[in-house]
């Protein structure tokens, strides 16, 4: 499979639809599913990042899961609060972290920052073919852990100003794990790219099993079945190193997430604002909070995120 598409969704749509047309039937751990070996997923655009449909419109999880990354840490309670239900529970072989997840292995793999080392390699010799950072390790296969990790390796690259990212997935769900994978690895993508100053280039995505669980090609029909989503992308993120702001929104998250939500400053950079509104609404909505989150939707620069922060208030009008 080779699909090069401009947003998610249409690699989505093809992806799917390839998958339950012409996928081998396999069995798992987890139950049947449809497979497709050797996958390479090109998104043109990625800012393009965010899917518009009902069905797969999960801003505020692939929003949770990245900030869960930068934290530098892998704890469960953290990432349980934007994906609730036990789904990551599953995978913890302690109850308290889960040691698959990305963070420390971006940032402290064997006491490496490899995203640091990347950009600080990047900003010396942008033609380096050196810029990897290794997801999987050596260590996941020396025992029967729960979970170990979905992605083998990124790799960033710059070519004629501008930056490239390659990721490597072991396996990859196309219907729950490949929207969350590529919002993440796409504003890790635009961090860098703006850290070293250069323009975002395109997205590549390789897949060695990608599939299609049985238990979700219902869901995945549903998705299919709604044809058409607009095709807007998120704002660019500013042309300046992001690191003071990235530091802010972090705070701001952690304050949100335990729940102190309503008395952030979140600050008047237009960008990096959104996103810590949209980090409080989403709390917001957990306490039934539709108040809030109308203010919030009233106070975006962007009009893009409007149908995920109206989501969310349907959701809160239900808890309440």
């Amino acid at each position: 499979m080779d699909i090069s598409e401009s947003t998610l969704d249409d690699l989505m749509n093809v992806a799917l639809d390839t998958l339950i047309r012409e996928g081998k039937k396999e069995t798992a751990s987890r139950g049947e599913f449809l497979e497709a070996v050797g996958c390479h997923l090109i998104l043109t655009n990625p800012l393009a990042r965010l899917s518009r449909s009902e069905e797969r419109g999960k801003l505020f999880s692939a929003l949770g899961e990245l900030f869960w990354y930068l934290s530098r840490d892998t704890m469960l309670d953290f990432i349980e609060h934007y994906v609730p239900g036990g789904v990551y529970a599953k995978e913890s072989d302690d109850n308290i972290r889960v040691r698959s997840g990305y963070g420390q292995r971006l940032f402290s793999l064997r006491d490496q920052n490899q995203l640091g080392n990347v950009i600080h390699l990047l900003s010396e010799k942008a033609s380096s073919r050196r810029a990897v950072i290794q997801i999987f390790d050596a260590e996941d296969l020396s025992e029967p852990f729960k979970s170990v990790p979905c992605t083998n390796s990124i790799q960033f690259l710059v070519r004629e100003n501008e930056l490239h990212l390659v990721v490597s997935m072991r396996s990859n769900d196309a219907y729950l794990g490949l929207p969350h994978d590529v919002f993440c690895f796409t504003m890790l993508q635009e961090i860098v790219a703006r850290t070293i100053g250069v323009e975002l280039g395109t997205y590549h995505h390789f897949v060695g099993s990608l599939h299609l669980y049985e238990e979700q090609r219902d869901a995945a029909v549903r998705y299919l079945d709604e044809r058409w989503q607009s095709k807007i992308s998120m704002p660019e993120m500013p042309r300046e190193d992001p690191w003071k702001n990235i530091q802010k929104a972090m705070a701001v998250e952690e304050q949100a997430r335990l729940g102190d939500y309503k008395s952030i400053d979140v600050g008047n950079e237009p960008y990096w604002s959104d996103i810590c509104r949209l980090l409080c609404a989403y709390s917001a909505s957990r306490k039934g909070d539709q108040e809030f989150i109308a203010e919030a939707k009233n106070r975006m620069s962007s009009k893009v995120y409007d149908i995920f922060l109206l989501a969310r208030m349907d959701k809160a009008k239900a808890i309440k």
